[in-house]
């Protein structure tokens, strides 16, 4: 179906309802604009000057062209209820359990990710905003809690693990930015003030995406999809997506480098 509507490559397990769901909007447009346009047409050729020379204040009694809106309108209410409604349903309603996902805090700022994970003890540590600082700790993390010893943050990069709930909670430190992940079907406006939790199951490796497209240098990118000030256009992340086993040795790789500088160092 994604290839069909010249969408990216599809990667994430809700995605494909969501092409589905696309698709059959596309059909129903199609006919719908088909059809009004030859009724356009007829209503044209049927009331032409020629054929009316006079004009006729009674106008048509038929009731085609009210049974015709009726039933357009029911097609868009089973469009609503019947696809559109569920889907979204599925998608707010529906969380995994947070020890059976991948936890990820992201935190937007003019004009980059902050990416946020808990470490291996599942727990984040305690933030302050009088800590922050833009170039050593953006996101204001304490060191001083134990709880953020373990701690791993990193600018404008997202690893996650595949065939794995990834629950991410998204949030903005400045204006409104729009978090999206075009190939998982994704994209979640950040409102400042406001935690915002969202959830897919990514199903494609970065690796097999290289060679699902044949390009050796593809990689899954983080885009912001609202306008948020003038360096819009170059706030962007990467997303990397592992095997487990590739996942587990990459947070371990991260934890090595904590350890080596003594928790102090998070980039």
């Amino acid at each position: 179906m994604s290839d069909w509507l010249g969408l990216p490559h599809l990667a994430s397990q809700h995605g494909g309802e969501l092409d589905w769901t696309l698709g059959v909007i596309h059909v129903a447009m199609f006919v719908l604009f088909m059809g009004w346009g030859a009724f356009f047409v007829y209503v044209l050729a049927r009331f032409r000057k020629k054929r009316n020379p006079t004009a006729d204040y009674v106008g048509v009694t038929s009731k085609t062209s009210t049974y015709l809106e009726i039933g357009v309108a029911v097609a868009e209410t089973l469009l609503l209820v019947g696809l559109a409604i569920p889907l979204w349903a599925a998608r707010v309603g529906d969380f995994p359990e947070p020890q059976e996902a991948t936890r990820v805090r992201v935190v937007a700022e003019q004009f980059a990710w902050n990416v946020h994970y808990p470490g291996p003890d599942g727990e984040y540590g305690q933030t302050n905003i009088t800590l922050m600082d833009l170039e050593t700790n953006p996101l204001g993390l304490d060191h001083d809690d134990p709880a953020a010893q373990d701690d791993v943050v990193m600018l404008n990069e997202l690893h996650l693990p595949v065939d794995t709930p990834a629950l991410i909670e998204l949030s903005s430190k400045d204006v409104i930015h729009s978090f999206a992940l075009q190939e998982m079907r994704v994209k979640q406006d950040v409102i400042p003030g406001v935690r915002i939790p969202v959830w897919f199951v990514p199903t494609v490796t970065t690796d097999e995406m290289r060679e699902r497209t044949g390009n050796p240098e593809f990689g899954f990118e983080i885009t912001c999809a609202q306008l948020c000030g003038l360096g819009h256009y170059r706030m962007r992340g990467y997303l990397t997506i592992h095997t487990p086993e590739s996942f587990q040795e990459w947070m371990d790789e991260q934890q090595a480098l904590l350890a080596e500088s003594g928790g102090d160092d998070f980039w």
